[in-house]
C-alpha cells in the first residue's frame, strides 16, 4: 500500500516538474545555507586557535602603556633592568624573551623590502616556539657584542633571495650590513592577519646601537614552565613590575599584561558564536521552503480536486487520500534534503579553500538539517493533506 503511494506521489511530482523544482527549492536553499555556513564557522574556528597556537598557549604578553581606548600617548618603556629583574626574580617563568620591533628597508641588490625587525635573543624561539629550517641562533658572544648577524623568515628569503642560499650572505638592514645565519620556519600569518614570516631577527644590543639609537625595550614575552599557572605568573609579573616602575596601591598599571591562552578562548567564543547565530539566520530559510511546500501543496489540491473526489467516491479512505499527499510533501522536502546536503558540502569545500581554513563538516548538523528538512514536509504538508482527506466527494466532483 504504501509503496503505491509513494509511486503516486513520485509521478505527480514528474507530471508537474518545474513546479515541483521550485518548491523544492526553498528547502535545497536553507538545507545548503546551513551546512556551508557551520562547516565555514567550524573551519574558521579552528584556523584561529591553531593560528593562536603557534604564539603560544602557555606565553604571557607584556608590554608599556595599556590596550584598548583612553590608554595614555606617553608610557615608560621597558629596559634591559627591567629584563634582568623578570628573569632573576620570576620563578615560574621558562623563558622571558625581550622584542623591540622598528619597521625598516632591507636590500639586496637590487630588491628591497620594507619589513619588521625584531631585536631579541635566543629567549624569543622558546617563548615563540619557533625553530630554524637552516642554520643557527644567535652565540653568546654575538649577543654580548652587539654583531651585525640576522635571522631571517621565509617571506623576506623569498621576496629576496628566491631559490638561492642564504647562509652567510649579507643585506642591508636599514643602514647596517647584516650577515644571515639562519632561516626561521615557515609560520605564516597569525589569527590577527600578520604575516610572521615577513621578519628579520638580529641580537638586542646591536639593534639598540645601531637601529633605534636607545635601550628601550617595546615588549616582554613570558613563557611558563611546566606546570606553572600563566595566572599565577600573571600575578607576580604584575607585582614586580608595579614595584620597580614606582606604581604606588590604588593606582592604575602603566603596562599590560596579556593571557594568549585567554585571547584564544576569546576569539574562539566570538567565532563560535558567530556560527551559531549564521547558522541559526539560515535555518529561517528552511521554514521559508516549508512555507513553500504548504502554499504548492494547496494549490496542488485545488486542482486535483476532481480526482479526489473520484477516489473518495470509489471508496478511498480519508487516511489514504490523507497519506497520498503527505507522502508527496515528503518526498519533496527529502528530495531537498538530499540535493541540500551536497550543495551545502560543496560550498563549504569550495570556501575552505579559497579561503585557506580547515574543511570540517560537522555529521550532527548534516542529519539534523536533513532530519529537518523531513520533518517541514510533515509539518508543512500536513494541512494541505487533511484539506484533501476532509473533502466531500459529491462536492469534488462537481468541481471544475
Amino acid at each position: 500500500m504504501f509503496y503505491e503511494t509513494l509511486k503516486l506521489a513520485i509521478q505527480a511530482i514528474r507530471l508537474n516538474a518545474l513546479r515541483s523544482f521550485l518548491t523544492l527549492l526553498g528547502i535545497v536553499i536553507g538545507v545548503s545555507a546551513v551546512i556551508a555556513m557551520v562547516t565555514i564557522g567550524n573551519g574558521t574556528t579552528a584556523k584561529v586557535a591553531a593560528d593562536m597556537a603557534k604564539l603560544g598557549s602557555n606565553m604571557l604578553f607584556v608590554r608599556p602603556g595599556q590596550f584598548g581606548p583612553g590608554r595614555s600617548a606617553e608610557v615608560k618603556p621597558f629596559n634591559t633592568r627591567d629584563l634582568s629583574a623578570l628573569r632573576n626574580q620570576l620563578q615560574g617563568a621558562r623563558a622571558v624573551a625581550p622584542a623591540s620591533r622598528k619597521s625598516v628597508t632591507v636590500v639586496l641588490g637590487s630588491e628591497s623590502r620594507n619589513v619588521t625587525i625584531i631585536g631579541t635573543d635566543n629567549a624569543y624561539f622558546i617563548t615563540q616556539n619557533w625553530a630554524l629550517q637552516v642554520g643557527r641562533l644567535f652565540l653568546d658572544g654575538e649577543l654580548r657584542s652587539g654583531r651585525a648577524v640576522c635571522i631571517i623568515g621565509e617571506t623576506v628569503r623569498n621576496e629576496l633571495f628566491g631559490t638561492s642560499s642564504i647562509i652567510g650572505r649579507r643585506i642591508r638592514v636599514d643602514k647596517i650590513s647584516c650577515e644571515v645565519i639562519g632561516l626561521l620556519e615557515i609560520k605564516g600569518e597569525t589569527g590577527f592577519g600578520t604575516d610572521q614570516d615577513d621578519t628579520v631577527l638580529m641580537p638586542l644590543r646591536t639593534f639598540h646601537r645601531r637601529v633605534s639609537g636607545n635601550t628601550d625595550i617595546g615588549r616582554f614575552y613570558v613563557s611558563a614552565r611546566e606546570g606553572i599557572e600563566t595566572t599565577s605568573l600573571q600575578a607576580d609579573i604584575e607585582r614586580l613590575l608595579r614595584n620597580r616602575r614606582n606604581i604606588a596601591a590604588g593606582k592604575k598599571d602603566d603596562f599590560s599584561v596579556r593571557d594568549m591562552k585567554q585571547i584564544a578562548e576569546a576569539r574562539t567564543t566570538t567565532t563560535t558564536t558567530l556560527t551559531i547565530l549564521l547558522g541559526a539566520v539560515a535555518g529561517v530559510s528552511l521554514l521559508v521552503g516549508g512555507i513553500g511546500i504548504m502554499n504548492i501543496m494547496l494549490v496542488s489540491v485545488t486542482e486535483r480536486t476532481h480526482e479526489i473526489g473520484i477516489r473518495l467516491a470509489i471508496g478511498a479512505q480519508e487516511g489514504q487520500v490523507l497519506m497520498q499527499f503527505l507522502v508527496e510533501a515528503v518526498v519533496l522536502s527529502l528530495i531537498g534534503g538530499v540535493v541540500g546536503v551536497l550543495l551545502g558540502l560543496g560550498l563549504a569545500a569550495a570556501s575552505a579553500a579559497a579561503m585557506n581554513i580547515p574543511f570540517l563538516p560537522d555529521p550532527k548538523i548534516v542529519l539534523i538539517s536533513f532530519g529537518f528538512s523531513a520533518l517541514v514536509g510533515i509539518v508543512f504538508g500536513y494541512f494541505p493533506a487533511r484539506r484533501a482527506a476532509r473533502m466531500n466527494p459529491i462536492e469534488a466532483l462537481r468541481h471544475d
